[in-house]
């Protein structure tokens, strides 16, 4: 599977941006799928993810309620809508994907990443 992030840029606080990933290769239904971050001197970590029914999704408590995260398997990709952006959410994003449907959170669980889409929130 490969996977193509797209979506990313800059906003103010408060704005809103919607995240991409484009997946080739076959069975894109068969994979969780999730959002992860990076910040600047800090470690990776997960925004969402989703399985492959698109049945459970996990958020970070840190965007529950302001970002959302979905799929369409019809279409190969993966979107997060990111709301009520804050100047803390500014990182590169990778989009993963995973042929175990379960735990979601855990990066070591992935196993095709994406390369990275900056998003910056401007306060």
């Amino acid at each position: 599977v490969q996977l193509q992030a797209s979506g990313g840029g800059l906003a103010q606080t408060g704005g809103s941006l919607r995240l991409s990933c484009a997946a080739s290769g076959p069975s894109f239904s068969t994979y969780a799928m999730g959002w992860f971050r990076q910040a600047p001197g800090k470690e990776r970590e997960i925004v969402a993810a989703i399985t492959g029914n698109g049945a459970v999704n996990y958020y970070a408590d840190s965007v529950k309620g302001r970002f959302t995260l979905s799929r369409a398997n019809a279409e190969n990709t993966l979107y997060l809508q990111m709301n009520s952006l804050k100047p803390e959410d500014t990182a590169v994003y990778y989009c993963a994907a995973a042929r175990r449907q379960w735990p979601l959170s855990l990066s070591s669980v992935y196993d095709y990443w994406g390369q990275g889409t900056q998003v910056t929130v401007s306060s």
